[in-house]
């Protein structure tokens, strides 16, 4: 199964066209993906997930 990424104009990784990646540290805020539908924050050296808050490290489980 393959996946498109791209660039988008607001966060760093645009997934099949839906979905969007800020990647960034524990105190990263929305700012930069604030009004984009399917928009998601990963953040280095946080352990659990809230809302729209992914922790860096459950993208390694996903490989």
């Amino acid at each position: 199964m393959f996946h498109q990424i791209s660039l988008p104009d607001g966060g760093d990784f645009l997934i099949d066209n839906s979905f969007v990646f800020e990647v960034g540290g524990k105190n990263k805020t929305n700012k930069q993906i604030k009004g984009l539908a399917n928009s998601f924050l990963v953040k280095d050296d946080v352990e659990i997930g809230v809302l729209n808050n992914i922790p860096l490290w459950l993208f390694g489980l996903i490989y």
